[in-house]
């Protein structure tokens, strides 16, 4: 990110200051709103924020509530949002851009920003873990994308993408692999293979291999996402990254621990000195680099970073999603190697409880949730209702194999 970061701080000499009160202008209600945009992709929310508030605010005494302009913008600040963990306030947002949109499309410019506006809006969904509404949404995006602007269209591919990474959520890994190379194929040949963007599917499909247990498939993927975006945008932006965090579980998953370690190590601090100690993508890697060292048998280490992550993402997704789910697996595990079996029993009970209320009880986090238990069970001598957990897991594989 060093020369890019420096070449944005440089120009920004030249963006107005921040007023006390709205901005005052048209043009700087513009510069606004692009230095909100700007300093988002490199990772400095707060100031984005304030940006694109006062920007919102001139749009709205200008242009009235209900104008595009005022739509573009919410839409950008529910992204800002979203990426800060804020998910109430960026639905909120984001379906307020919704509505303004679908009251003002005619032109391909208002179409896109329509598309926009959904795919915000269903993305906050997806990051809520609520997986029907947000695939809705998606969907309606991909149809207006494909029908006001054409199938090979970036915005498309943009679209593709999201249904991808949604069902990849899901567990329809053929289907989320149909599209991902769908959106590749589209983003290279309008792009070219060196565009960051480019490099975003390189990830997603790396986490696809991941996420159905194709590990050694994925690590090429990853490590062709580092690359690129490490030349395009420096090995400190935050997309960059989460490109190492994601080769880094992928290296982890072969017994590959000693580059995985010093990936997550590596990410974590970045994600730490961009983002703060309360991010989402520090949990995240938290969690990833705890389970490591708890296969090492750090104990001590693993249960702060389990603990540490399982309070950021409560915090940020409330106790109810599916995220906070994965950790509390992963944590009981980590009892349970510890001999604290009565916490690690708590624990299972309640991810999967949250596995199967979120996911549908024929996921593959049910069925490890539930093999997980059931070996918990086994160990203190209740092999009944282990033989029973361990039913139900084979069950929820078969019912899932069928359907795919």
């Amino acid at each position: 990110m060093g020369s890019k970061i420096h070449r944005a701080e440089r120009e920004g000499d030249h963006w107005p200051r921040l007023p006390a009160a709205a901005p005052v202008s048209v043009e700087e209600a513009c510069q606004l709103h692009e230095r909100a945009v700007a300093l988002r992709e490199h990772g400095q929310h707060t100031e984005a924020a304030t940006c694109a508030r006062h920007a919102l605010t001139f749009f709205e005494h200008a242009c009235g509530p209900d104008h595009p302009d005022v739509a573009n913008i919410l839409n950008n600040l529910a992204d800002i949002c979203a990426d800060q963990g804020d998910y109430a306030e960026a639905a909120q947002l984001a379906q307020r851009a919704v509505e303004i949109m679908e009251q003002a499309t005619g032109s391909p410019d208002l179409e896109l920003l329509c598309v926009q506006a959904l795919r915000t809006l269903a993305g906050v969904y997806r990051a809520q873990g609520r997986y029907a509404e947000a695939e809705s949404l998606f969907q309606r995006a991909l149809a207006l994308a494909e029908a006001a602007l054409g199938s090979d269209h970036l915005e498309t591919a943009s679209c593709l993408n999201d249904l991808a990474v949604l069902y990849k959520y899901t567990a329809q890994f053929a289907t989320a692999a149909r599209l991902y190379r769908r959106a590749l194929a589209i983003t290279t040949q309008a792009l070219g293979p060196e565009h960051p963007d480019v490099a975003t599917l390189y990830h997603n499909l790396g986490g696809l291999e991941h996420a159905r247990g194709r590990y050694a498939r994925g690590e090429p993927w990853a490590r062709r996402a580092v690359a690129v975006r490490e030349r395009a945008l420096g090995p400190d932006h935050p997309a960059a990254a989460a490109d190492v965090a994601a080769l880094a579980a992928i290296l982890d998953a072969q017994g590959k621990d000693v580059e995985a370690e010093a990936l997550y190590r590596r990410a974590l601090s970045v994600f730490e000195r961009l983002f703060g100690p309360d991010h989402y993508e520090v949990a995240v890697n938290s969690n990833n680099l705890a389970a490591l060292l708890h296969i090492r048998g750090e104990y001590a280490e693993a249960e702060q970073l389990y603990q540490r992550a399982l309070a950021i993402k409560e915090h940020l997704l409330g106790p109810e999603h599916p995220d906070v789910a994965m950790t509390l697996s992963n944590l009981a595990a980590l009892y349970k190697s510890l001999g604290r079996y009565a916490e690690a029993e708590a624990l299972y009970q309640r991810a999967l409880s949250l596995f199967e209320q979120a996911l549908g009880p024929t996921h593959p986090y049910v069925e490890t949730c539930l093999q997980n238990y059931a070996r918990l069970l086994r160990d203190t001598q209740r092999r009944a209702e282990a033989r029973a957990l361990e039913a139900r897991a084979r069950q929820a594989r078969h019912t899932r194999r069928a359907k795919q």
